[in-house]
Formats: structure tokens, C-alpha cells, sequence
């Protein structure tokens, strides 16, 4: 964009094109990533995704979350660290993709409560791979 080109428009209006812009820029990051769309379409149905309840989080779920971590801190002392690294990164971006797929099938039902559970593992999930990616990062000297 030439720096001129707004040099005509009046402060309110490069105000007002800041603002577009930065709407713009959100709505662009909240569609390209899964899970802040998934906090989006359940913000369309009041449903506040801000902090969980224990009613919002299954033992199942609590269970899941331990032995995975363990698996990670595990990984990351072991000299084949990368490889099963890699193993685990891959099952965890399959555990993603089908969480994605049950809440797309929650909310399309209209099961706004079961896809609010669901958009928590899906969080735990985001974060259990950016771990994992950090400690392959880590491993590898990046």
C-alpha cells in the first residue's frame, strides 16, 4: 500500500480503516485456526469458553490429559526421543482431527453443551502438540 494514499482522508477515516483492517485480521486468524473458530461458534451461542467447570471436564478427559503428559515428559529424556516424538505427535493429530470432526457433529446437532466439552479437549489437544513441537524443537537444537 503507498504511504500517499491516504493522505487525503481525514483522521476519522484512517481511523475507521485501522479498524476494518484489524477486523478483518481477526476474522482471517479465527478462520484459519480450528480451535478459535470452535470458541467462535460457540461464543454465537453464548456459551463462554473462557475457563472450565469439572462438570466440563470428564475423568475420561483428566485421565487422557495425564497419561499423555507423562508420555511427553517421558519422550523427551530418551535418546530416540525424536522419533517416538513423532509417533506421539501423530497420534495426537489424529485424537485433533477427530475431536474436530465430534464437534463439528455437536455443534451441526445442535449439542451446544457437548460441544463445549468438546472444545476443551480440543484445547488440551492444541496445547499437547505445541509441547510436543517445542520439545522436538528443543531436541533438535532450534
Amino acid at each position: 500500500m503507498h504511504p500517499d494514499r491516504f493522505a487525503n482522508a481525514s483522521e476519522n477515516e484512517r481511523l475507521l480503516a485501522v479498524q476494518y483492517t484489524s477486523l478483518v485480521n481477526d476474522a482471517y486468524e479465527t478462520l484459519k485456526s480450528s480451535l478459535k473458530r470452535a470458541a467462535y461458534l460457540l461464543s454465537l451461542q453464548s456459551i463462554d469458553v473462557s475457563h472450565a467447570d469439572q462438570s466440563d471436564l470428564g475423568m475420561d478427559l483428566l485421565v487422557q490429559q495425564m497419561e499423555l503428559r507423562e508420555e511427553l515428559e517421558g519422550i523427551a529424556e530418551q535418546e530416540s526421543a525424536i522419533e517416538k516424538l513423532e509417533v506421539l505427535h501423530r497420534k495426537v493429530k489424529e485424537k485433533l482431527t477427530a475431536k474436530e470432526k465430534l464437534f463439528a457433529t455437536s455443534i451441526g446437532d445442535g449439542n451446544f453443551d457437548q460441544g463445549k466439552k468438546e472444545f476443551f479437549e480440543l484445547q488440551f489437544l492444541f496445547k499437547l502438540n505445541s509441547e510436543i513441537k517445542a520439545v522436538e524443537e528443543r531436541l533438535l537444537g532450534y
